[in-house]
């Protein structure tokens, strides 16, 4: 345990010193506050506007953050030849898979938690001295606590991308790497449709398969729940954890198989 955990600290430590990932921090902390802005444009639906713009900005360069460091965790090592000088100390392949991905879990938390704070900051702002005869007209109010269910969840679905980035990773190239995991991500925010895909087709063979596929693929829609709370829906806190269930159950499937995958490869 003292292993991985110094692995997670020093991939913390790589990741906040790379430029890219104070950019991609930057620009979403502009983008949030320029909600506001854009948020005065339309009156009335100022506070939904800015609710929506700033947890798809976190989602969004989360994603990135997620994708482009994650695919690196291990390609880096390799192409730099410093996966020999790792191996070479008492150091088991499973915990090299296992630290890095938990240094990346910890450097999305700390990045996730700084665009929601500058998501608090603008709303904060923006509900100054409002009236409260137009506060009453808002669906949920401009600093709802169930805004941070939204946010866990972006943390969690990323974590489970960071998993699937991390996976690929260790045995094909960061560019193929990157595509891979990014059309998961795509295909896992539409897998409700592979489900109902046989509504749409005459072949029960493309039936069997699109909905075998939606039992293997990660169900990633689940996590989006964005539109219910900035629309002032309850979410039960039971939803957020079986989801969070489901996410950490694959999450630990995902990096049994990459330590299995990375521990059988050749390095000569």
């Amino acid at each position: 345990m003292r292993v991985t955990r110094a692995i997670a600290i020093n991939v913390f430590r790589e990741s906040v010193r790379d430029k890219v990932l104070y950019n991609l921090v930057l620009f979403a902390m502009l983008l949030t506050a320029s909600s506001y802005l854009i948020g005065q444009l339309t009156a009335g639906q100022d506070v939904k506007i800015i609710k929506d713009l700033g947890l798809s900005a976190t989602s969004i360069f989360g994603l990135f953050i997620a994708v482009f460091i994650g695919i690196g965790l291990v390609s880096k090592e390799v192409e730099r030849r410093s996966i020999y000088a790792l191996l070479a100390k008492p150091i088991t392949r499973a915990q090299l898979v296992v630290g890095k991905f938990l240094g990346l879990v910890l450097t999305l938390a700390v990045n996730i938690s700084v665009m929601a704070l500058a998501l608090y900051l603008v709303l904060a702002y923006m509900s100054w001295g409002v009236a409260p005869e137009v506060r009453s007209v808002w669906d949920a109010p401009a600093l709802d606590p169930a805004l941070l269910k939204v946010v866990f969840l972006i943390l969690v679905e990323l974590t489970l991308v960071t998993s699937v980035a991390l996976f690929f990773s260790t045995f094909s190239s960061p560019m193929l790497s990157a595509a891979l995991t990014f059309g998961l991500y795509i295909v896992g925010h539409f897998s409700g449709d592979l489900k109902n895909f046989q509504q749409v087709v005459d072949s029960p063979a493309a039936a069997r398969v699109a909905r075998g596929l939606y039992w293997v693929l990660p169900n990633l829609s689940q996590f989006d729940i964005k539109s219910d709370v900035v629309h002032g829906v309850p979410v039960p806190m039971g939803y957020v954890v079986m989801t969070t269930g489901y996410a950490a159950l694959y999450i630990a499937i995902l990096l049994s198989i990459s330590a299995l995958v990375f521990s059988r490869r050749d390095f000569k």
